[in-house]
């Protein structure tokens, strides 16, 4: 199988924070920087003028920004491009906009301070995997999991989910097609395609990311930890 170049797009309204990430990514032949801008409105503008093939992989932005910041447009892109995998960049520690992260489905947090190896790292596995954790960040999952009147808080409309559902979910954590679900638990692709919305429903998560989430949190599935 040929590597398969993971398309990026940046916003962030520091132009010199653009073409540092971008120079930082320069030489990796497996991620391509496909376009960079400073206004929340323009990525907009950007990705409704794009051909469905060439829309991209990841979407990295900054959260502080003006006039529309980082969450304003994260709510938008989720509405909008909801397989879209949002990487989010701050300069501070994402303990407090965790549960956020959980909600809408955002795929990582880096601190601008990231060193290039932790950069290309989390692109890498949120194209891979969906999702990007440090121990710290697990541990602060853990610290939700732990307390069940904010973890609860992290989903709307949480309902226990029956055997069947679980089932779905770890195979959607394995990133499984609908097809492939469906061959694998002797369904058709419709009904696995309504289970998966009934998921959905039942947690209150957004996109297959909020699902992920979702399962790391409750002990269904596992993913890789940096340490």
């Amino acid at each position: 199988m040929k590597n398969e170049t993971i398309k990026l797009v940046l916003v962030d309204d520091e132009q010199l924070i653009l073409e540092g990430i971008k120079m930082l990514l320069s030489a990796q032949t497996n991620i391509s920087v496909d376009y960079s801008t400073t206004s929340g409105n323009q990525i907009l503008e950007h990705l409704e003028n794009l051909e469905a093939d060439n829309s991209p992989d990841i979407l990295m932005t900054d959260v502080q920004m003006e006039p529309m910041d980082g969450f304003q447009l994260v709510e938008i892109l989720k509405k909008k491009y909801p397989e879209l995998k949002l990487i989010i960049l701050s300069s501070h520690y994402k303990s407090s906009v965790l549960g956020y992260m959980v909600k809408l489905g955002v795929s990582a947090f880096l601190p601008k301070n990231s060193s290039k190896a932790t950069f290309i790292e989390a692109i890498e596995a949120v194209h891979k995997n969906g999702m990007f954790f440090t121990k710290e960040d697990h541990e602060m999952l853990l610290t939700y999991m732990n307390t069940p009147s904010r973890k609860k808080s992290l989903f709307d409309n949480e309902e226990t989910l029956s055997n069947r559902e679980i089932d779905v979910v770890k195979l959607i954590c394995e990133e499984k097609t609908n097809q492939e679900i469906a061959d694998i638990l002797f369904l058709s692709p419709r009904t696995v395609e309504s289970h998966r919305q009934k998921i959905l429903d039942k947690i209150g998560a957004k996109n297959t990311v909020g699902i992920v989430i979702y399962a790391v949190i409750n002990n269904i599935h596992t993913v890789p930890i940096k340490l």
